[in-house]
């Protein structure tokens, strides 16, 4: 049976480019910003996070070798910062027209 991709139709509290701290495994309690999000996945890439090593064939880009990148983290291992630099859950209003998200805590919108 061939590989199908979910098609995933939760919504995602987390953006590119958002800050992040890591809540779970080997980078417990780091600080990071998110590159990409994948939501079929429900994955993310936090910038300079989980780097794994990757062995690439030589082209006219890359001279090849072990190249050192970052895979990407479960957003459940993730939780958005708020504008304090503070770890909070989210929530969406609509202010304005507008869907935001605001934080829980501080009940402020999250840009």
């Amino acid at each position: 049976m061939a590989n199908k991709i979910k098609k995933n139709n939760s919504k995602l509290n987390i953006k590119t480019g958002d800050n992040v701290l890591i809540i779970a495994g080997d980078h417990k309690g780091e600080k990071g910003k998110v590159v990409k999000v994948f939501t079929s996945e429900n994955k993310a890439i936090v910038e300079g996070f989980n780097k794994v090593k990757r062995h690439v064939k030589p082209s006219a880009q890359v001279p090849g070798g072990i190249v050192e990148k970052e895979a990407p983290i479960h957003i459940s291992n993730l939780m958005l910062l708020d504008v304090n630099n503070e770890a909070s859950r989210t929530s969406r209003q609509v202010i304005d027209g507008t869907k935001v998200r605001v934080s829980k805590k501080t009940k402020e919108i999250i840009k």
